[in-house]
Protein backbone atom coordinates (compact mmCIF):
# COMPACT_ATOMS: atom_id res chain seq x y z
CA UNK A 1 0.00 0.00 0.00
CA UNK A 2 2.82 2.38 0.92
CA UNK A 3 4.64 1.62 -2.36
CA UNK A 4 1.43 2.20 -4.33
CA UNK A 5 0.92 5.55 -2.58
CA UNK A 6 4.48 6.63 -3.38
CA UNK A 7 4.04 5.59 -7.04
CA UNK A 8 0.76 7.48 -7.36
CA UNK A 9 2.26 10.53 -5.67
CA UNK A 10 5.23 10.45 -8.07
CA UNK A 11 2.89 10.20 -11.07
CA UNK A 12 0.84 13.13 -9.75
CA UNK A 13 3.93 15.30 -9.32
CA UNK A 14 5.20 14.32 -12.78
CA UNK A 15 1.85 15.12 -14.43
CA UNK A 16 1.59 18.39 -12.52
CA UNK A 17 5.03 19.41 -13.74
CA UNK A 18 4.12 18.43 -17.30
CA UNK A 19 0.89 20.44 -17.10
CA UNK A 20 2.77 23.46 -15.82
CA UNK A 21 5.21 23.22 -18.72
CA UNK A 22 2.27 23.17 -21.11
CA UNK A 23 0.83 26.46 -19.89
CA UNK A 24 1.22 29.85 -21.54
CA UNK A 25 4.03 32.00 -20.21
CA UNK A 26 4.23 35.78 -20.48
CA UNK A 27 7.14 37.85 -19.20
CA UNK A 28 8.15 41.49 -19.52
CA UNK A 29 11.54 43.09 -19.06
CA UNK A 30 13.08 46.49 -19.69
CA UNK A 31 14.89 46.50 -23.07
CA UNK A 32 16.26 50.03 -23.15
CA UNK A 33 15.07 53.61 -23.46
CA UNK A 34 13.85 56.02 -26.11
CA UNK A 35 14.84 59.37 -24.66
CA UNK A 36 13.52 59.18 -21.13
CA UNK A 37 10.81 56.61 -21.86
CA UNK A 38 11.29 52.97 -20.97
CA UNK A 39 11.11 50.37 -23.72
CA UNK A 40 10.03 46.84 -22.84
CA UNK A 41 10.47 43.44 -24.44
CA UNK A 42 7.54 41.10 -23.88
CA UNK A 43 7.98 37.37 -24.30
CA UNK A 44 5.06 34.97 -24.87
CA UNK A 45 5.13 31.19 -25.31
CA UNK A 46 2.21 28.89 -25.94
CA UNK A 47 1.85 25.22 -24.87
CA UNK A 48 3.02 24.07 -28.33
CA UNK A 49 6.35 25.82 -27.93
CA UNK A 50 5.56 28.67 -30.33
CA UNK A 51 7.29 31.79 -29.11
CA UNK A 52 6.82 35.46 -29.95
CA UNK A 53 8.46 38.65 -28.72
CA UNK A 54 6.94 42.13 -28.82
CA UNK A 55 8.11 45.60 -27.89
CA UNK A 56 6.22 48.78 -27.10
CA UNK A 57 8.62 50.70 -29.37
CA UNK A 58 6.56 50.89 -32.56
CA UNK A 59 4.31 48.10 -31.21
CA UNK A 60 6.69 45.81 -33.08
CA UNK A 61 6.58 42.05 -33.55
CA UNK A 62 10.24 41.28 -32.84
CA UNK A 63 10.25 37.49 -33.09
CA UNK A 64 8.00 34.59 -34.11
CA UNK A 65 9.48 31.14 -33.54
CA UNK A 66 7.33 28.51 -35.25
CA UNK A 67 7.72 24.70 -35.50
CA UNK A 68 8.62 22.98 -38.78
CA UNK A 69 7.63 19.44 -39.83
CA UNK A 70 10.16 18.04 -37.36
CA UNK A 71 9.02 20.36 -34.56
CA UNK A 72 12.20 22.39 -34.90
CA UNK A 73 11.60 25.99 -33.86
CA UNK A 74 12.85 28.79 -36.10
CA UNK A 75 12.23 32.52 -36.22
CA UNK A 76 10.20 33.41 -39.34
CA UNK A 77 10.18 37.23 -39.15
CA UNK A 78 12.93 39.70 -40.00
CA UNK A 79 14.19 42.04 -37.32
CA UNK A 80 17.04 42.98 -35.03
CA UNK A 81 18.66 41.63 -31.88
CA UNK A 82 18.66 45.00 -30.10
CA UNK A 83 16.53 48.11 -29.67
CA UNK A 84 19.16 50.51 -31.05
CA UNK A 85 18.80 49.09 -34.56
CA UNK A 86 15.03 49.47 -34.49
CA UNK A 87 15.49 53.12 -33.49
CA UNK A 88 17.51 53.81 -36.65
CA UNK A 89 15.91 54.13 -40.12
CA UNK A 90 14.95 50.66 -41.37
CA UNK A 91 12.27 49.00 -43.54
CA UNK A 92 9.81 48.96 -40.60
CA UNK A 93 10.55 45.36 -39.68
CA UNK A 94 7.56 44.06 -37.66
CA UNK A 95 6.19 47.53 -36.96
CA UNK A 96 2.66 48.81 -36.47
CA UNK A 97 1.95 51.35 -39.21
CA UNK A 98 -0.47 54.29 -38.95
CA UNK A 99 -2.27 56.56 -39.05
CA UNK A 100 -2.54 55.60 -42.69
CA UNK A 101 -0.68 52.66 -44.19
CA UNK A 102 0.86 52.92 -47.65
CA UNK A 103 0.72 55.97 -49.94
CA UNK A 104 -1.42 59.12 -50.19
CA UNK A 105 -0.85 61.07 -53.39
CA UNK A 106 1.00 64.34 -52.83
CA UNK A 107 0.18 63.99 -49.13
CA UNK A 108 -3.21 65.62 -49.70
CA UNK A 109 -6.88 64.87 -49.16
CA UNK A 110 -10.13 66.70 -48.40
CA UNK A 111 -12.85 66.06 -45.83
CA UNK A 112 -16.09 68.05 -46.21
CA UNK A 113 -14.33 70.63 -48.39
CA UNK A 114 -11.44 71.14 -45.97
CA UNK A 115 -8.05 70.35 -47.50
CA UNK A 116 -5.38 68.67 -45.39
CA UNK A 117 -1.68 68.70 -46.24
CA UNK A 118 0.27 65.85 -44.72
CA UNK A 119 3.92 65.73 -43.82
CA UNK A 120 5.60 63.85 -46.68
CA UNK A 121 9.01 63.82 -44.97
CA UNK A 122 10.57 65.45 -48.01
CA UNK A 123 9.13 62.91 -50.44
CA UNK A 124 6.58 63.54 -53.19
CA UNK A 125 3.85 61.47 -51.53
CA UNK A 126 2.94 60.65 -47.94
CA UNK A 127 3.73 57.08 -46.92
CA UNK A 128 2.91 55.07 -43.81
CA UNK A 129 1.58 58.06 -41.88
CA UNK A 130 4.98 59.73 -41.83
CA UNK A 131 6.35 56.90 -39.71
CA UNK A 132 4.52 58.12 -36.61
CA UNK A 133 3.07 54.89 -35.22
CA UNK A 134 6.06 52.76 -36.21
CA UNK A 135 8.49 54.88 -34.19
CA UNK A 136 6.19 55.86 -31.33
CA UNK A 137 6.61 54.65 -27.77
CA UNK A 138 3.36 52.83 -27.05
CA UNK A 139 2.07 52.30 -23.53
CA UNK A 140 1.80 48.71 -22.35
CA UNK A 141 -1.80 49.12 -21.27
CA UNK A 142 -2.27 45.55 -20.06
CA UNK A 143 -1.37 41.91 -20.54
CA UNK A 144 -3.65 38.89 -20.37
CA UNK A 145 -3.37 35.13 -20.20
CA UNK A 146 -5.60 32.07 -19.90
CA UNK A 147 -5.40 28.43 -20.99
CA UNK A 148 -6.13 29.20 -24.67
CA UNK A 149 -4.33 32.49 -25.31
CA UNK A 150 -2.03 35.20 -24.02
CA UNK A 151 -1.34 38.69 -25.23
CA UNK A 152 -0.58 42.37 -24.85
CA UNK A 153 -2.58 45.55 -25.41
CA UNK A 154 -0.57 48.58 -26.54
CA UNK A 155 -1.99 52.13 -26.45
CA UNK A 156 -0.89 55.29 -28.27
CA UNK A 157 -2.33 58.82 -28.39
CA UNK A 158 -1.83 60.79 -31.62
CA UNK A 159 -2.52 64.52 -31.30
CA UNK A 160 -4.76 66.52 -33.62
CA UNK A 161 -2.60 67.75 -36.51
CA UNK A 162 0.09 65.13 -36.07
CA UNK A 163 1.83 64.81 -39.47
CA UNK A 164 -1.06 66.88 -40.83
CA UNK A 165 -3.88 64.45 -39.98
CA UNK A 166 -6.99 65.87 -38.28
CA UNK A 167 -8.32 64.61 -34.96
CA UNK A 168 -7.04 63.46 -31.61
CA UNK A 169 -6.75 59.72 -32.16
CA UNK A 170 -6.58 57.13 -29.40
CA UNK A 171 -5.33 53.87 -30.83
CA UNK A 172 -4.87 50.35 -29.54
CA UNK A 173 -3.07 47.32 -30.92
CA UNK A 174 -3.77 43.96 -29.30
CA UNK A 175 -1.43 41.08 -30.02
CA UNK A 176 -2.73 37.62 -29.09
CA UNK A 177 -0.85 34.33 -29.32
CA UNK A 178 -3.31 31.41 -29.31
CA UNK A 179 -2.98 27.70 -28.60
CA UNK A 180 -3.67 27.15 -32.32
CA UNK A 181 -0.35 28.80 -33.25
CA UNK A 182 -2.04 32.00 -34.39
CA UNK A 183 -0.82 35.55 -34.01
CA UNK A 184 -3.98 37.65 -33.90
CA UNK A 185 -3.61 41.42 -34.23
CA UNK A 186 -6.56 43.69 -33.47
CA UNK A 187 -6.37 47.36 -34.46
CA UNK A 188 -8.70 49.87 -32.82
CA UNK A 189 -8.90 53.67 -32.88
CA UNK A 190 -11.28 56.49 -31.95
CA UNK A 191 -11.17 60.13 -33.02
CA UNK A 192 -12.77 63.44 -32.03
CA UNK A 193 -12.70 64.74 -35.64
CA UNK A 194 -13.50 63.08 -38.93
CA UNK A 195 -10.26 61.56 -40.20
CA UNK A 196 -8.83 58.74 -42.30
CA UNK A 197 -7.35 55.69 -40.59
CA UNK A 198 -5.77 52.55 -42.01
CA UNK A 199 -3.48 50.55 -39.73
CA UNK A 200 -1.39 47.51 -40.59
CA UNK A 201 1.41 45.27 -39.41
CA UNK A 202 4.62 45.51 -41.43
CA UNK A 203 6.27 42.17 -40.63
CA UNK A 204 8.55 40.50 -43.18
CA UNK A 205 8.04 36.72 -43.24
CA UNK A 206 10.18 33.83 -44.44
CA UNK A 207 8.82 30.41 -43.53
CA UNK A 208 12.19 28.68 -43.93
CA UNK A 209 13.75 30.84 -41.22
CA UNK A 210 15.80 32.97 -43.62
CA UNK A 211 18.06 30.08 -44.64
CA UNK A 212 17.09 30.67 -48.28
CA UNK A 213 15.05 33.18 -50.26
CA UNK A 214 11.24 33.01 -50.51
CA UNK A 215 11.21 32.10 -54.22
CA UNK A 216 10.29 28.43 -53.68
CA UNK A 217 7.51 29.22 -51.24
CA UNK A 218 4.03 28.85 -52.73
CA UNK A 219 1.35 31.49 -52.37
CA UNK A 220 -2.35 31.87 -53.11
CA UNK A 221 -4.25 35.16 -52.72
CA UNK A 222 -8.02 35.32 -53.10
CA UNK A 223 -8.03 38.46 -55.26
CA UNK A 224 -8.99 38.92 -58.91
CA UNK A 225 -7.71 42.48 -59.09
CA UNK A 226 -5.07 44.90 -57.86
CA UNK A 227 -5.06 48.67 -57.63
CA UNK A 228 -3.71 50.07 -60.90
CA UNK A 229 -0.65 52.18 -60.06
CA UNK A 230 1.61 54.79 -61.62
CA UNK A 231 5.42 54.86 -61.63
CA UNK A 232 5.38 56.06 -57.98
CA UNK A 233 3.35 53.00 -56.89
CA UNK A 234 0.38 55.29 -56.15
CA UNK A 235 -3.11 54.12 -57.24
CA UNK A 236 -4.72 55.78 -60.24
CA UNK A 237 -8.19 55.04 -58.89
CA UNK A 238 -8.81 52.12 -61.25
CA UNK A 239 -8.75 48.42 -60.46
CA UNK A 240 -6.74 46.16 -62.75
CA UNK A 241 -8.09 42.68 -63.53
CA UNK A 242 -5.09 40.37 -63.16
CA UNK A 243 -6.64 36.99 -63.91
CA UNK A 244 -4.51 34.91 -66.28
CA UNK A 245 -1.57 37.33 -66.03
CA UNK A 246 1.84 37.08 -64.32
CA UNK A 247 0.35 38.91 -61.32
CA UNK A 248 -2.47 36.38 -60.87
CA UNK A 249 -2.15 34.48 -57.57
CA UNK A 250 -5.67 33.04 -57.38
CA UNK A 251 -4.13 29.61 -58.06
CA UNK A 252 -1.29 28.56 -55.78
CA UNK A 253 2.13 28.99 -57.37
CA UNK A 254 5.73 29.48 -56.34
CA UNK A 255 6.58 33.10 -55.63
CA UNK A 256 9.54 32.75 -57.98
CA UNK A 257 7.49 31.37 -60.89
CA UNK A 258 6.75 34.78 -62.45
CA UNK A 259 8.66 37.18 -60.24
CA UNK A 260 11.36 38.02 -62.77
CA UNK A 261 8.74 38.83 -65.41
CA UNK A 262 7.50 41.71 -63.24
CA UNK A 263 8.84 45.26 -63.10
CA UNK A 264 11.63 45.60 -60.54
CA UNK A 265 11.80 41.79 -60.48
CA UNK A 266 9.31 41.60 -57.65
CA UNK A 267 5.78 41.84 -56.35
CA UNK A 268 4.80 45.22 -54.95
CA UNK A 269 1.06 45.31 -55.56
CA UNK A 270 -2.10 45.91 -53.56
CA UNK A 271 -4.34 42.87 -54.04
CA UNK A 272 -8.05 43.60 -53.52
CA UNK A 273 -9.75 40.63 -51.88
CA UNK A 274 -12.79 38.83 -53.24
CA UNK A 275 -14.81 39.33 -50.09
CA UNK A 276 -17.34 41.47 -48.29
CA UNK A 277 -15.76 44.52 -46.71
CA UNK A 278 -15.38 44.27 -42.93
CA UNK A 279 -16.02 40.52 -42.77
CA UNK A 280 -13.27 38.17 -41.61
CA UNK A 281 -12.20 35.62 -44.23
CA UNK A 282 -9.20 33.45 -45.04
CA UNK A 283 -7.68 35.23 -48.03
CA UNK A 284 -4.04 34.11 -48.26
CA UNK A 285 -2.34 30.70 -48.12
CA UNK A 286 1.43 30.14 -48.18
CA UNK A 287 3.39 26.88 -48.04
CA UNK A 288 7.13 26.35 -47.67
CA UNK A 289 8.09 22.97 -49.20
CA UNK A 290 11.47 22.95 -47.42
CA UNK A 291 10.26 23.23 -43.82
CA UNK A 292 6.64 22.15 -44.28
CA UNK A 293 5.48 25.33 -42.54
CA UNK A 294 2.28 26.98 -43.72
CA UNK A 295 0.83 30.42 -43.15
CA UNK A 296 -2.82 31.30 -43.62
CA UNK A 297 -3.98 34.91 -43.34
CA UNK A 298 -7.47 35.73 -42.14
CA UNK A 299 -8.55 39.37 -42.08
CA UNK A 300 -11.41 41.84 -42.02
CA UNK A 301 -9.43 44.27 -44.18
CA UNK A 302 -10.26 44.83 -47.88
CA UNK A 303 -6.78 44.39 -49.38
CA UNK A 304 -3.16 43.43 -48.86
CA UNK A 305 0.09 44.98 -50.05
CA UNK A 306 2.11 41.97 -51.12
CA UNK A 307 5.78 42.93 -51.24
CA UNK A 308 8.70 40.58 -51.85
CA UNK A 309 11.61 42.55 -50.39
CA UNK A 310 12.71 43.81 -53.79
CA UNK A 311 14.71 46.72 -52.35
CA UNK A 312 16.58 44.74 -49.69
CA UNK A 313 20.25 44.62 -50.68
CA UNK A 314 22.16 43.35 -47.64
CA UNK A 315 22.52 46.81 -46.12
CA UNK A 316 20.48 45.84 -43.09
CA UNK A 317 22.13 43.24 -40.87
CA UNK A 318 19.55 41.58 -38.66
CA UNK A 319 19.33 38.86 -36.07
CA UNK A 320 22.42 36.71 -35.52
CA UNK A 321 24.36 38.83 -38.02
CA UNK A 322 22.23 37.84 -41.01
CA UNK A 323 22.41 40.34 -43.90
CA UNK A 324 18.96 40.73 -45.43
CA UNK A 325 19.23 40.56 -49.21
CA UNK A 326 16.73 40.72 -52.06
CA UNK A 327 13.76 38.34 -51.84
CA UNK A 328 14.74 37.12 -48.36
CA UNK A 329 11.20 37.74 -47.09
CA UNK A 330 7.73 38.96 -48.01
CA UNK A 331 5.28 41.42 -46.45
CA UNK A 332 1.55 40.82 -46.20
CA UNK A 333 0.28 44.25 -45.15
CA UNK A 334 -3.49 43.89 -44.81
CA UNK A 335 -5.00 47.37 -45.05
CA UNK A 336 -7.40 49.75 -46.72
CA UNK A 337 -6.52 50.43 -50.34
CA UNK A 338 -3.65 52.92 -50.75
CA UNK A 339 -4.68 56.54 -51.41
CA UNK A 340 -8.28 55.72 -50.45
CA UNK A 341 -8.96 59.28 -49.18
CA UNK A 342 -8.70 60.49 -52.80
CA UNK A 343 -10.84 57.76 -54.39
CA UNK A 344 -14.54 57.67 -53.45
CA UNK A 345 -14.93 54.39 -55.39
CA UNK A 346 -12.63 52.59 -52.93
CA UNK A 347 -14.04 51.17 -49.65
CA UNK A 348 -14.11 54.16 -47.31
CA UNK A 349 -11.36 54.69 -44.73
CA UNK A 350 -13.13 57.70 -43.18
CA UNK A 351 -13.70 57.42 -39.43
CA UNK A 352 -16.16 59.99 -38.16
CA UNK A 353 -15.87 61.74 -34.81
CA UNK A 354 -17.08 59.44 -32.06
CA UNK A 355 -16.90 56.32 -34.22
CA UNK A 356 -14.52 53.43 -33.62
CA UNK A 357 -12.18 51.97 -36.24
CA UNK A 358 -11.72 48.21 -35.85
CA UNK A 359 -9.81 45.76 -38.05
CA UNK A 360 -8.23 42.35 -37.47
CA UNK A 361 -5.57 40.17 -39.07
CA UNK A 362 -4.71 36.63 -38.01
CA UNK A 363 -1.45 34.99 -39.05
CA UNK A 364 -2.21 31.28 -38.65
CA UNK A 365 0.82 28.97 -38.73
CA UNK A 366 0.70 25.24 -39.37
CA UNK A 367 2.30 22.24 -41.08
CA UNK A 368 1.37 20.87 -44.49
CA UNK A 369 0.80 17.19 -43.71
CA UNK A 370 1.35 16.21 -47.35
CA UNK A 371 4.92 17.47 -46.96
CA UNK A 372 5.37 15.87 -43.54
CA UNK A 373 7.27 12.85 -44.81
Amino acid sequence: MKLRFITLFFLFITQLGFAQKKRFTLTQKEWGKDGTEKIFLLDIKNPNGMHIQLTNYGAILVKAEVPDRNQKMEDVVLGFDNLAQYQKPNPLFGATVGRFANRIRNGEFEIEGVKYQLNTKGEKHAIHGGGEFSSAVWKVESTFKDKHKAGVIFFYFSKDGSNGFPGNVQSKVTYTLTDKNEIKIDFEATTDKDTHISMTNHSYFNLNGMKNTILDQKIKIDANSITAIDKDIVPTGQLEDIRNTEKDLTVQKAIGENIFKLSNNGYHFCYVFNKENGKAKKVIEIVDPTSGRTLNVITTQPSVQFYTGNSLDGKFVGKEGKAYGKHIAFCLETQHLPDTPNHPNFPSSLVKAGETYKETVIYQFGIDQKLNN
